[in-house]
């Protein structure tokens, strides 16, 4: 399976669409749409993007979860959470308690675990042996990185486990992140790369290249906006 390269016109609004198309279609097969959002600065036009774009979708039947986040509190500048929020998750009628928060501001060991129980309990009711994202959202450091998992981390080498408190090289250092387990059992991972100067990077990855943390994610979507 090769990955596929979307290269979009309009990207937020052409990304916005790619998404909630994938909803749609998650929610007629399975009657729910479980869809992870990336931190960082791109993906913030994308998700208001999808508040405008989506006013007939069935935001009752989406579960929302996030690949990484800062430790810090919900309503700090870093907070990834505070991102989705003021962009999404307060525009759109999603109710609540269909947003998984990760609670950044507590211990983050303590946070990864409760963050892993809660999609180990969702999970098990699906009989998953691991939380089966439809579409999972990620971003592409200059670095190769995506999620919090950069080069040279021990997170890199996690098999087991699904949520792990990371350390990442510029402030707030510390993090909490999934895994490349759990991101690869998603039916789905769709990069998100607006900025021209990443192609490189892009075209390292999608050959598997070892310097970047992100070539370790399986065959996937990749919605470019050069």
């Amino acid at each position: 399976m090769q990955h596929q390269n979307l290269h979009l016109i309009d990207f937020a609004r052409d990304a916005a669409h790619y998404v909630l198309e994938r909803g749609r279609e998650a929610i007629a097969a399975r009657g729910i749409f479980r869809l992870s959002l990336a931190g960082g600065n791109t993906p913030r036009a994308i998700y208001a993007a999808m508040a405008e774009a989506g006013l007939n979708f069935p935001w009752a039947k989406i579960q929302i979860t996030f690949s990484d986040e800062r430790c810090v509190a919900p309503h700090d500048k870093d907070s990834n959470f505070r991102m989705a929020q003021e962009s999404l998750l307060t525009v759109a009628p999603i109710p609540g308690g269909n947003v998984f928060r990760v609670r950044g501001e507590i211990d983050p060991e303590e946070a990864a675990l409760e963050y892993e129980a809660k999609l180990a309990s969702v999970a098990a009711r699906f009989e998953e042996e691991r939380y089966a994202h439809d579409l999972l959202l990620l971003g592409l450091g200059p670095d190769g990185h995506t999620a919090s998992l950069f080069p040279g981390s021990p997170a890199l080498l996690e098999a087991r486990r699904n949520v792990i408190p990371a350390t990442g090289p510029k402030p707030p250092p510390q993090r909490i992140t999934f895994t490349f387990p759990l991101i690869n059992a998603a039916r789905e991972v769709a990069f998100l790369v607006a900025e021209d100067s990443k192609k490189q990077v892009v075209a390292e990855v999608q050959a598997g290249d070892p310097r970047h943390p992100a070539s370790l994610v399986k065959p996937a979507t990749w919605l470019l906006g050069y």
